[in-house]
């Protein structure tokens, strides 16, 4: 589906940190970047916790991924989906309903460049990869349509992505479009940082990232809030992520030693 080949030449920019890239030194892969890990560290300054709240956002991903597996679920879009870590969200799927399938899709080449991990699944399901951008839904969507049965429903999971959107790139038209093109009984699944609990830590993240070329748009509860307008949250709504069926997974070690600033949510399209 990329039309790429991943062992081919691909142009990385190095120049400047990439949020999958920091997520993976944060996670202690080692598929990063001095750029990326310079700004990782500057982040540690301000919250030491911030490997922690990786780990949360990833234990997130694999609870709501069993729950709606478990569900009935067997179509899986996951935007923003990063560098690969084991379980990833078609191992947590696959091993619930065998014959899932699961559109991976995300902006960084060097994604691209372990797309080959990311499409190592069961021999009954699917498994792809599609290199593209979040603000371009169009091309996610006819992308997407080549494995998926859009007539069935889909669960769309974005982790720990929308607070790199700003509202000026119209993270929530984003959202909605996407929504737009998914049938009854779709899911939308996704976590968000905010600065809700540690406000002048956040103004400082969010000044570094910008300085660095990043967008960081932290998003309050009633604005994270929004991107689920129409749709019916799950219980029990919108959480602090690891407090969303925890006993769907194994808790991640310090997740209870102090705030976890951000939301997680889980909503079905009527």
């Amino acid at each position: 589906m990329t039309g790429q080949d991943p062992t081919s030449a691909i142009r990385i920019d190095t120049t400047r940190p990439h949020p999958a890239r920091m997520y993976d030194w944060y996670l202690g892969g080692k598929d990063n970047y001095p750029v990326d890990e310079e700004m990782g560290r500057q982040m540690l300054t301000l919250d030491p916790r911030v490997p922690v709240m990786a780990r949360v956002n990833r234990a997130f991903m694999h609870r709501t991924t069993r729950w709606l597996a478990r569900n009935g679920v067997r179509q899986f879009l996951d935007i923003g989906t990063g560098i690969p870590t084991e379980p990833n969200l078609h191992q947590v799927a696959q091993d619930v309903v065998p014959d899932a399938r699961v559109v991976y899709c995300d902006n960084d080449p060097i994604v691209l460049a372990h797309a080959a991990a990311l499409l190592r699944g069961t021999d009954e399901g699917v498994t792809e990869y599609l290199q593209a951008d979040v603000r371009d839904p169009d091309a996610i969507l006819e992308g997407a349509r080549k494995v998926l049965d859009f007539s069935e429903p889909v669960a769309l999971s974005l982790i720990a992505l929308l607070h790199f959107v700003s509202d000026e790139d119209g993270a929530h038209d984003l959202v909605g479009r996407l929504l737009a093109a998914l049938p009854s009984g779709s899911y939308l699944v996704m976590t968000h940082a905010t600065s809700d609990f540690t406000p002048e830590e956040s103004e400082a993240a969010t000044a570094k990232m910008r300085a660095a070329g990043v967008t960081l748009a932290l998003r309050s509860r009633a604005e994270f809030t929004r991107f689920f307008d129409g749709l019916d949250l799950v219980e029990p709504g919108v959480e602090v992520p690891h407090h969303w069926h925890p006993e769907l997974g194994e808790p991640v070690p310090g997740q209870d030693d102090g705030v976890i600033p951000g939301y997680g949510a889980v909503a079905r399209k009527p």
